[in-house]
């Protein structure tokens, strides 16, 4: 019963266009409305706070507040779910490689000079990083950048977690057993490969973009495998 009326709250969010900070009602303006006891409304809104997207405000005024989703929440639990279900390293490329390619394109069709602007930037960022000698933790920005520029919000969200399972598993069965000089080489061919990628769609030309972001993500991929062999 609670889970019915988790589902019927989030109905009537969405209704209202998940307008955040609105109060849907008090909680004895909801148990009226939902026609159901006081133990099984408070376990629906547990659900609804867990899935963040409402909480309960006490005190004068208050009521169950609609809120904003954690899309890192989202990533954490899809990463945690994919290692559960020991996704191979074959399908994580498959995975990633058909959305990165397909959003190349569409990033590529919609440019405009803010995202050229945010491309920019984001290469800037990170040759700062593997100048200064960090080698790991910024590799999937220019990658989240291009997928924000699609438009496409699943998109971006399933490229952030594909591309966050994908670093932490080339770090944990390669970088971390290797040198400070392999792990810099690294670094600064996939950066190099950014630089490319990214030239290719400033210049319109979504072919070549998919061209050379296929060609870097099989060059990560084979790092892994290559290691795996070498075992």
């Amino acid at each position: 019963m609670a889970e019915t009326v988790a589902d019927r709250i989030e109905q009537d969010i969405l209704a209202q266009g998940w307008d955040t900070g609105s109060i849907l009602g008090s909680e004895a303006q909801l148990i009226e409305r939902y026609g159901v006891s006081r133990a099984v409304f408070r376990e629906a809104v547990r659900l609804v706070e867990h899935h963040q997207m409402a909480r309960m405000r006490r005190g004068p005024g208050g009521g169950l507040v609609v809120t904003e989703p954690d899309p890192g929440a989202v990533r954490q639990a899809a990463r945690v779910y994919l290692r559960r279900a020991d996704v191979t390293r074959q399908q994580l490329f498959d995975a990633r490689a058909a959305l990165e390619l397909a959003g190349v394109v569409t990033a590529t069709e919609q440019l405009t000079e803010d995202g050229i602007a945010q491309l920019t930037e984001a290469l800037r960022v990170e040759a700062e990083l593997v100048e200064q000698g960090v080698t790991t933790g910024h590799a999937r920005n220019v990658h989240s950048v291009i997928a924000d520029m699609t438009g496409n919000p699943a998109i971006s969200l399933f490229i952030e977690v594909l591309a966050q399972l994908d670093e932490d598993m080339v770090q944990q069965g390669w970088i971390s057993r290797d040198d400070p000089t392999d792990r810099a080489a690294l670094a600064e061919a996939s950066h190099a490969a950014h630089e490319a990628i990214v030239a290719a769609i400033v210049a319109g030309d979504a072919p070549l973009a998919q061209h050379r972001m296929r060609r870097h993500l099989q060059a990560i991929a084979d790092l892994l495998t290559d290691d795996v062999r070498a075992d």
